[in-house]
């Protein structure tokens, strides 16, 4: 017997997330905007330092103008985003402000002067970019930064937590692509920012055969012998400068370069990608974007007015925690009302008995006895005898049902509903036949009840109309006005003296109102 198949089951990849490594998931992740009217060049300046920051940010983040900081707030937490860089404008310039969520602390930076990227790569001669630029975090290079003022080494550590750290054990020289380089400038007090590409060249090889390994074919137009491109260099301009003794390194491990061989010297250069940034640090805050100012460069502040802002800013605080409960309160009190409300409604409709009073009890038991005392049929009214009684005549098997005796109530069959249609001929002609025989009755004196106070008296069924005690139409149900089998439709008007009225009963074939010879005539004035 051969082996049973399992079912296979396939998984849901909408569903199924990619799992992240230790080292992604604990990388520091940024947001990168701008917030208010900037322009277009700061809007281009904020997608190239989004560029840096790359592949640990935001990529295609859209900010809204309704967009608040909260809004970011609520959000990092669970993209695990760990810092914000802000770029706004104002009539001064353009600022830089990086915060540390959630609860800060936040740097200004005042831009002083920037290049966007496009134009630092198109004054290089030779431009280097490739796909696979941006596939790692860049490598943090910081020089020249004060260690004993508290601000820069506030301001170090921000900018060292903002890029991942790097093992020196784990790290692989394939990867590490690109360099961020910050500068601090002790003679104007300014941070430069630089963005460059990392390249590694080899060294030790002649000139025209460097140009060979990198792919670069040279002119062999001039050249008698190939051994002249390796004795002589080849084609080879010279203004092409010599490597620096300073850059040649010998490589630990192996890179995808041509000519990087491992355990032999390169040489190792950088190539600007952009922007630059000369900024200088302006205001240091503890919160996010908002709380106590730690450090300042133009402003100075005593003891003493230090003292009241901090009693300010707590006496804020609290009053805004107090509105706070205030308002959860009146929630709270508005949604009891509510619901007090809500189960007053319900009450009202849910359906309830009469609680009657003995007297009430004994006065509905009299009142049934003597009922069931006259009709003979205990509590509930027998229809059929009353017809009986009433018209003379044995009344109709569908006229009254089984579960309409004792309500009083008759059978009329289906109701009718909002479109006119065709009531049942049966009942028609009992409703008929009973207003006739049955409903009119005799008078005291013997008389018909029909005729009118003025004397006026009812006509025969085929001598017109009946009137009413105001001199109208009695209020009788016609049948519906429906075309017959000769085409003839509600504005028919029949022949004879009988005035049965428009698609009564009584009325014989005619000729159509306003149809003469088979052509439509138009209204004339009567």
């Amino acid at each position: 017997m051969g082996k049973r198949k399992g079912k296979s089951v396939r998984k849901n990849k909408q569903v199924s997330l990619r799992e992240e490594d230790d080292e992604i998931s604990q990388a520091p992740h940024s947001f990168v905007v701008h917030r208010g009217k900037t322009g277009k060049f700061v809007q281009e300046l904020c997608k190239d330092f989004r560029k840096v920051m790359e592949p640990f940010t935001a990529s295609n983040i859209k900010a809204r103008p309704k967009n608040v900081v909260k809004d970011f707030v609520h959000v990092a937490g669970l993209l695990k985003v760990s810092h914000l860089c802000m770029f706004t404008k104002t009539a001064l310039g353009p600022y830089l402000k990086i915060a540390r969520f959630p609860r800060g602390p936040t740097l200004t930076f005042k831009i002083k002067e920037y290049s966007l990227g496009r134009d630092v790569r198109s004054s290089l001669k030779r431009q280097i970019t490739y796909e696979k630029q941006y596939l790692h975090h860049p490598l943090l290079v910081m020089n020249n930064f004060p260690s004993e003022e508290r601000e820069f080494q506030l301001c170090t550590s921000m900018f060292q937590n903002m890029f991942p750290t790097i093992n020196v054990t784990k790290v692989r020289l394939s990867n590490i692509r690109r360099c961020v380089l910050i500068n601090y400038n002790k003679d104007t007090g300014l941070i430069d920012f630089r963005h460059y590409t990392i390249k590694v060249v080899p060294v030790g090889v002649n000139r025209g055969v460097k140009k060979i390994v990198n792919s670069k074919i040279p002119n062999l137009g001039r050249l008698e012998n190939m051994a002249d491109l390796v004795t002589n260099g080849g084609c080879v301009s010279d203004s092409e400068a010599e490597d620096d003794e300073q850059s040649k390194v010998v490589l630990p491990q192996e890179m995808s370069i041509r000519g990087a061989i491992t355990a032999q010297q390169s040489s190792v250069r950088l190539v600007e990608l952009g922007p630059r940034i000369s900024m200088e640090l302006i205001k240091i805050e503890d919160g996010l974007l908002d709380g106590e100012i730690m450090f300042h460069k133009y402003i100075q502040k005593t003891d003493e007015e230090v003292k009241q802002i901090r009693l300010r800013r707590e006496q804020r605080k609290h009053e805004k925690e107090k509105r706070k409960k205030e308002q959860e309160a009146n929630v709270r009190k508005k949604d009891a009302l509510k619901n007090k409300n809500k189960e007053k409604a319900l009450d009202g409709m849910r359906t309830h008995e009469l609680e009657l009073t003995g007297k009430e009890k004994r006065a509905v038991k009299a009142w049934q006895g003597e009922n069931a005392e006259k009709n003979g049929s205990g509590d509930e009214d027998d229809d059929e005898e009353w017809y009986r009684q009433e018209v003379g005549e044995e009344p109709e098997k569908e006229l009254f049902s089984n579960s309409n005796q004792g309500t009083g109530k008759i059978n009329a069959g289906k109701r009718f509903s909002n479109k006119k249609s065709k009531p049942r001929e049966g009942f028609n002609q009992d409703r008929d036949s009973r207003g006739k025989e049955g409903f009119r009755g005799r008078g005291k004196d013997g008389g018909d009840r029909s005729k009118s106070r003025d004397g006026g008296r009812s006509k025969s069924k085929d001598g017109g109309r009946s009137k009413s005690r105001d001199g109208g139409r009695d209020k009788k149900m016609r049948k519906p006005k429906v075309f017959n089998s000769d085409g003839v439709g509600p504005n028919y008007k029949g022949r004879g003296g009988g005035g049965g009225g428009r698609g009564a009963p009584s009325a014989k074939p005619g000729k159509m109102r306003g149809v003469k010879g088979g052509k439509i005539q138009k209204n004339r004035k009567r």
